[in-house]
């Protein structure tokens, strides 16, 4: 019998910045500038099912706010973290520590590129599918739309295959219909930019 991870986490993540084409970092894995030589952004998750020791994930959502200097590669990023406030104790402490990078695993280099964590706040978190759109949304903090961007065939969306992204070796190609972030002093507007939409299966 196989051993069991300490966690896990599938489902889906869904990434909006700055970047006014799509994001070089997935293509370059951070060693290429972002498109305005800094990323601003935020990541929604959707937890279809998880665990963190005897602790349950499924059905959680977690948001993130990014703020990073340059090449993603480079670290030193500021970050702030948004837990489902329907998380108990138990895995409201597992996901502080999957998502600092502490818990180790997929997500363990979190802990080295992060310089300064702005905070942890739990929280009203939503995570609709309508469609092929995303519609997230932070307590009014966070409030995304994200849709796929379509091939030649102007119905199945463009996918990156393959990658050695560390979020997902598949990414979907995307554009946010609607971005707003108003939080730790940050006031940012991005319909039209960069998204992202992956399929996850983290552990650690």
């Amino acid at each position: 019998m196989s051993k069991r991870n300490n966690w896990e986490i599938n489902g889906e993540l869904i990434l909006n910045c700055c970047c006014t084409v799509f994001c070089p970092c997935v293509i370059s894995l951070g060693t290429h500038p972002p498109t305005e030589g800094y990323c601003q952004g935020w990541a929604g998750i959707r937890i279809d099912d998880g665990y963190f020791g005897n602790a349950k994930l499924d059905g959680l959502n977690i948001g993130l706010l990014l703020d990073i200097p340059g090449n993603m590669g480079r670290g030193n990023w500021k970050a702030a973290l948004y837990i489902d406030e329907r998380a108990d104790g138990a895995a409201s402490s597992g996901l502080e520590k999957i998502f600092s990078g502490q818990a180790g695993g997929s997500t363990g280099l979190l802990r080295i590129l992060v310089g300064e964590f702005l905070g942890v706040q739990h929280v009203p978190i939503s995570y609709a599918t309508n469609g092929q759109t995303r519609h997230f949304n932070v307590a009014k903090k966070i409030e995304g739309a994200i849709t796929p961007i379509t091939g030649g065939n102007g119905k199945d969306p463009v996918v990156i295959h393959n990658s050695g992204y560390w979020i997902a070796h598949d990414v979907v190609v995307a554009q946010a219909d609607k971005s707003r972030v108003r939080d730790f002093g940050r006031v940012w507007d991005f319909d039209g930019r960069s998204s992202e939409i992956c399929q996850i299966a983290w552990r650690g």
